[in-house]
């Protein structure tokens, strides 16, 4: 078969998927929507693969292209939520039961996203029991070095002592700030401004991220309030409690320092 647009991105397959469970017209929307997002995901994670490996190998301009690359995504995904916003909480409500126990809160590759960036629960786990094929892809997730950990590596090849505490720590240990890098930080931004670049896209996917967070959150207490989420998660509560979690904490903490 010769090769054209059709079969090689797939299109006739990919506009298959598209499935609503009741005959209301925003239902369209939603999965869209949804199904958007996972192919973001996808991609965040094959680049952030390529961070991981360009900071293991001390790539500081192979790091920043990527990193360029994620903090537009992470932009892009934002801004979808203007779409999004357009279905209101009656239209929601008037599909929301045939949704039965489907909900973005069963997102794997949004968890496996969090565990590579070094956002690491294991408790998370329980809720993929019933997705062997999931829970797999983050068990292997949980146990691997995440972007931090090369994070890490990059800086002891560019002359910053990492404290041992944080190297030494198992892989599917959450993340933990360190004062003692944060010093060492803060002089790596005077002495070498091409590493600071790359520290500020870092902070700027950082924010990101936070931004999509609180997006998701007031998007959710918009269209439901307080009602329980349809995977049985707590709902807006949930979402709530990593809202303004940072995945590079030290790159934070340090701001006051300039």
């Amino acid at each position: 078969m010769e090769l054209n647009y059709i079969n090689y991105i797939k299109v006739n397959e990919l506009l298959e998927l598209q499935l609503p469970k009741s005959d209301q017209h925003d239902e369209m929307l939603f999965i869209v929507i949804h199904q958007t997002y996972e192919l973001w995901f996808k991609l965040l994670l094959h680049e952030f693969e390529k961070v991981r490996q360009d900071l293991q190998n001390g790539d500081l301009y192979g790091s920043i292209t990527t990193v360029g690359r994620v903090r537009t995504v992470m932009k892009t995904l934002v801004h979808q939520m203007d779409v999004i916003e357009t279905l209101t909480p009656l239209s929601f409500a008037s599909f929301r039961d045939r949704l039965e126990t489907a909900s973005g809160f069963q997102s794997v590759q949004y968890r496996e996203l969090e565990f590579l960036l070094g956002s690491k629960r294991k408790e998370s786990l329980q809720y993929y029991v019933k997705d062997p094929v999931g829970l797999k892809r983050l068990e292997t997730r949980l146990n691997e070095p995440s972007v931090m950990d090369g994070f890490y590596s990059f800086l002891n090849q560019h002359g910053i002592k990492v404290p041992d505490a944080l190297l030494s720590r198992p892989h599917d240990e959450p993340q933990t700030s360190s004062p003692e890098l944060q010093e060492q930080l803060i002089r790596l931004y005077h002495e070498r401004k091409d590493i600071a670049i790359l520290l500020e896209l870092f902070t700027d996917f950082d924010e990101g991220l936070q931004e999509w967070r609180y997006r998701h959150v007031k998007l959710v207490e918009r269209t439901i309030g307080n009602k329980q989420g349809t995977g049985g998660s707590l709902g807006v509560e949930f979402l709530k409690r990593s809202l303004f979690k940072p995945v590079f904490a030290d790159l934070w903490e340090i701001r006051h320092a300039f």
